[in-house]
């Protein structure tokens, strides 16, 4: 097998990437499959056999399991990792795991071309491409779905079934279901096919990882979960005391029981990193579970301030992920800031799982920082109730000062966009300004009748404050300040502005 012209690719054993592992060879390459195992349930001996069959030169299959939970699952509970306030990168976190360990192999065999079988409107792509380029620079990537000769051989699934018969490649023994689903560890997630219009509701028999909650337990699961650092080390079953401590059986048993209780279900529309909008519907069981408890011991035991910069850094962590930069230097780095933040997040959390819901019952903690003694109504303790006058007048100044308050008064009496001379007329009428200043302007705008919006500053303000104090004034500073309210008048219409 010659090394120059193998490639490396990421094979699920279905049909999409079982056509693309022989329309690689049929370009000339020698192709090695590598199938990660990270929690989806597959048969895996199949997924070799069959790539035997096909004519892979060599098959690699791994459980990365372990290290997706412990170094990316884990990761995002410690940054309470959340896209767009609702997506918690199931798919995003998988990505770099397996990329490292695909460049991994590509190296040790020698092989620099690695391909994939993501499509060319989706995020993976991107996901995938940058986490293999920052592993591996000198590599070459295969993206077949990018190809004009591959995608306009192959326009739909009914040209990926003809080219299996032609090819001897086994088809599916049962249909497809009418949407792509990708399930991991962390999660299941379900778009395309008939969830790509946004109003349609999805059918009950999409969900596999969560029971609907209507039809969830009556009764409620109570669960303690402790965390050391940040990161879930044990979680028990208060009902039968089931204890479980390692790291990937703790997320196993959390996404039984959060199925069970049908907690983790979401469906929303999403910004991809490509610009366009799209509809996702996902299960995350013991993502949705641990983060709840993970945000509510952190808010026991984190400084208000600190937590307040980790929150910022959150957000951005989150978006890095979504956009593949999870090995770039700048997510490098706040993933170095986050695991900082963790130092003193230890402690125990009690909640219960109830109907789609997680609700926290309680917290304790060695490291607390809630002083049950200062916060309490009928304990005085150290705390002064006097001092909270001088921390009030202090905070009150920016309020108080006169820009803010000319600020408000410039919202309060802000003149509404309207049609023609006549209605905003009638608006300075109501306004109170005189009656001279009105005809003024009738005068001067009658023969460009527009859309105008009247827009007021500081001294126009002291103008109507003067007006309706029955204040004199000198004729001409009369007009000088009629003139200061014209030049503040757009003409939208023609787009003049009078300055």
């Amino acid at each position: 097998m010659s090394k120059e012209n193998t490639v490396l690719l990421a094979y699920s054993g279905g049909l999409d990437t079982s056509c693309i592992l022989k329309w690689l060879q049929e370009k000339g390459y020698d192709v090695v499959t590598f199938t990660a195992d990270i929690g989806q349930e597959e048969d895996f001996d199949a997924a070799r056999v069959k790539a035997e069959k096909l004519g892979a030169k060599q098959v690699v299959i791994q459980d990365l399991r372990r290290e997706f939970c412990e170094e990316f699952i884990s990761v995002g509970i410690q940054a309470n990792a959340i896209y767009e306030d609702r997506y918690l990168l199931g798919t995003a976190l998988a990505r770099p795991c397996i990329a490292r360990a695909m460049v991994k192999v590509a190296k040790n065999e020698g092989i620099r071309y690695i391909s994939h079988g993501a499509t060319g409107k989706g995020n993976d792509q991107i996901r995938f491409e940058l986490a293999c380029y920052a592993l591996y620079p000198e590599v070459k990537i295969i993206s077949p779905w990018r190809l004009p000769e591959f995608y306009t051989r192959f326009k739909g699934r009914s040209d990926l079934f003809e080219y299996a018969k032609e090819n001897g490649i086994p088809l599916p023994i049962t249909l497809k279901a009418p949407w792509s689903i990708d399930a991991n560890l962390m999660h299941v997630s379900y778009e395309s096919g008939i969830l790509e219009d946004p109003k349609n509701k999805a059918p009950d028999t999409l969900y596999e990882m969560t029971t609907d909650p209507e039809k969830a337990p009556d009764k409620p699961e109570k669960l303690e979960i402790e965390f050391r650092t940040g990161i879930p080390i044990r979680v028990k079953n208060l009902a039968d005391g089931t204890e479980k401590s390692d790291a990937l059986g703790l997320y196993l048993y959390l996404n039984e029981l959060g199925g069970r209780h049908g907690i983790g279900r979401i469906d929303i529309v999403e910004n991809r990193f490509l610009g366009m909008k799209s509809r996702g519907i996902y299960e995350t069981p013991a993502g949705t579970i641990l983060r709840e408890a993970h945000l509510d011991i952190e808010n026991l035991t984190m400084d208000r301030e600190l937590r307040k910069i980790k929150h910022q850094l959150s957000v951005e962590f989150s978006q890095q992920v979504y956009r593949g930069l999870w090995y770039s230097p700048e997510c490098t780095f706040i993933r170095q800031c986050i695991e900082k933040s963790q130092e003193g997040i230890d402690g125990t959390v009690y909640c219960k799982l109830y109907k789609g819901h997680v609700y926290i019952t309680g917290r304790e903690s060695p490291l607390s920082l809630y002083n049950q003694e200062l916060v309490s109504m009928d304990v005085q303790g150290e705390y002064n109730p006097e001092d909270a006058a001088g921390f009030i007048t202090i905070t009150a100044l920016r309020s108080k000062s006169p820009s803010t308050y000319l600020l408000q008064e410039r919202r309060d009496n802000t003149f509404p966009r309207e049609n023609g001379i006549p209605t905003t007329t009638k608006t300075l009428q109501e306004q109170g300004i005189n009656s001279n200043y009105i005809k003024l302007l009738s005068d001067i705008y009658t023969d460009n009748p527009t859309t105008v919006c009247l827009h007021k500053d500081s001294s126009i303000i002291k103008i109507k404050k003067a007006i309706r104090q029955e204040d004199t004034m000198p004729p001409k500073l009369s007009i000088a300040c009629t003139e200061k309210i014209f030049r503040t008048i757009e003409w939208t219409k023609k787009g003049i502005n009078i300055n």
